[in-house]
Formats: structure tokens, C-alpha cells, sequence
């Protein structure tokens, strides 16, 4: 194994059980996702540490990680600032009680840490394995994707976030701006910052085999953990929500479906909406 891939293996090890001890003491594991988006940068941190002949594609990789990694953790500590631990957590702390610091470590901490590895792979051997070699023109298709996915990802969270803080859109659905075109306008730009780095990663000899790291992410986001584990929440939460489901796409952004009036007449093309 490449002296890259070990260390980032034992930081990841180390760091998560420090993130699980710590979460012991507050007695919220949330913290476990506002450390998401900063674990990546710290791998990527580690990988150019231990590389031999860090070149530009590196550095370019490391400031990629960084902004996508940095934003991430920022708001999600800035979002959830007074909530308390997420109900998810809650809900599993009252199934376990006592068991729960044991379990929490190996299904949350141990399980995110795993993910996190593999999801990395590119970035890893995009910065460990870099010979120097210079930039090209693959590697500025990757940034720009990287970029339009940071981009629908940053503007999707400000959008919500301001839909949000205004009280007349409590238990209402948000159907303008980008989350008129897609359900789930972060998630889509998170799985194409994933394959835009992927992509600038390809500049480097071995990492092809890591095509299977955006492939995990884009499956997490979209099947497992993501958008359909949500959209199971907000559909109970929120009647208007089935409706707005039938109008927009669920991930890939589109032009918003075009649904029959209940009475049989034509269909109609709904406009942009303050709320669902």
C-alpha cells in the first residue's frame, strides 16, 4: 500500500474516534456531519503531506477540496447552531440507551469515516500520486465541472436557507430559483463537484481505478442517504410536497413537468412559486 493511502487510513481511524469521544461529552452526535465537508480536506492535507513530488494538479486538488469541504462544514455548523442533536441521533440514542455510545461508534462514526475514505480515493491519488506533470486541458473540464457543482450547491443552500427564515413559508414547499428545475438542487451539485475532482484526478497514473468513489458518492446522494432518504421525511411532513414532487425533477435539473388538472382539462406548465 502507497505510504499515502496508510497514513490517510490511520488519520481517519484516529480523527473519527476523536470526533466520537468528543461527541460523548457534548451528547450529540451531529457533529459527525458538520465534520463531513472538513474530514475531505483533511485527507487531501495529509495525502500532499506524504506525497513525494507534489506538482500543480496537488495543489489544484487540495484548493478544490478545500473550498467544497470548508463551505460545507461552515454552514452546516452555522445551520445547525441551536438545534440541538439531529432526531435522527435522537431517535437511535432512545433505541439503544445505554448501548448507544458503542453502537454510535461503529454504525455512525466507524460507518462515516469508512465512506469518507473511499468517497476520497481520487482525491487521494490525485495529490499522493502526483508525478508533477502539468496541467492540461482535462484538468480544466474537471475544475469547471467541480465549479458548476459548488456552484448549484452553494446557491441551492442560500436559497433554502432564505426561504427559511421567513416565517410565512413555515410547512410550505420552496419551488423557485434552482428548486424549481430539481428536488434537490445541493445534492446534485455535491455529486458533480465529486466527479469534477474525479476528473482532474485522472491527470495522475493509477487513479482511473478510483472511478468507483464518484459512482459510491452520486449513489449515497441519490439511493441511500440523500434525497430519497429526505424525501421520505418531507412527504410526511408536508402535504403540498407530492405535488411539487410531480412538477420538478428529483435530481438532474429539467424543465419542470408539465401535470393534468384533476378535471381531465390540459395540462398546464406551473409557474415559479414563493412555496409548495
Amino acid at each position: 500500500m502507497n505510504a499515502f493511502l496508510f497514513a490517510t487510513i490511520v488519520w481517519v481511524a484516529a480523527s473519527m474516534t476523536a470526533l466520537w469521544l468528543l461527541s460523548l461529552r457534548l451528547r450529540d452526535a451531529s457533529i459527525v456531519d458538520i465534520w463531513w465537508g472538513p474530514g475531505f480536506v483533511a485527507i487531501g492535507l495529509v495525502s500532499f503531506v506524504c506525497a513525494e513530488t507534489p506538482g500543480p494538479r496537488a495543489g489544484l486538488l487540495l484548493a478544490l477540496i478545500a473550498l467544497w469541504g470548508l463551505r460545507l462544514g461552515g454552514y452546516l455548523l452555522w445551520r445547525n447552531q441551536g438545534r440541538g442533536e439531529d432526531p435522527r441521533y435522537q431517535a437511535m440514542r432512545r433505541t439503544w440507551a445505554a448501548r448507544f455510545p458503542l453502537v454510535s461508534l461503529v454504525t455512525v462514526f466507524g460507518l462515516q469515516g469508512l465512506l469518507m475514505w473511499l468517497v476520497s480515493l481520487p482525491l487521494q491519488v490525485g495529490i499522493g500520486a502526483d508525478a508533477g506533470a502539468a496541467l492540461g486541458l482535462r484538468d480544466a473540464i474537471g475544475a469547471a465541472l467541480f465549479a458548476t457543482g459548488l456552484g448549484f450547491e452553494t446557491l441551492g443552500d442560500w436559497q433554502l436557507a432564505r426561504f427559511r427564515a421567513k416565517p410565512e413559508n413555515a410547512g410550505r414547499v420552496l419551488e423557485h430559483g434552482l428548486w424549481r428545475y430539481t428536488r434537490h438542487p445541493n445534492y446534485f451539485g455535491d455529486a458533480l463537484a465529486h466527479w469534477g475532482i474525479f476528473i482532474v484526478a485522472l491527470g495522475t497514473e493509477g487513479a482511473l481505478v478510483t472511478l468507483l468513489s464518484p459512482a459510491l458518492m452520486t449513489l449515497l446522494l441519490l439511493r441511500v442517504s440523500g434525497a430519497a432518504l429526505l424525501e421520505r421525511s418531507i412527504a410526511k411532513r408536508r402535504p403540498d410536497y407530492s405535488a411539487y414532487q410531480q412538477r420538478a425533477n428529483m435530481f438532474v435539473p429539467g424543465p419542470p413537468k408539465r401535470v393534468a388538472t384533476q378535471r381531465g382539462d390540459d395540462s398546464r406548465q406551473p409557474g415559479p412559486r414563493s412555496g409548495g
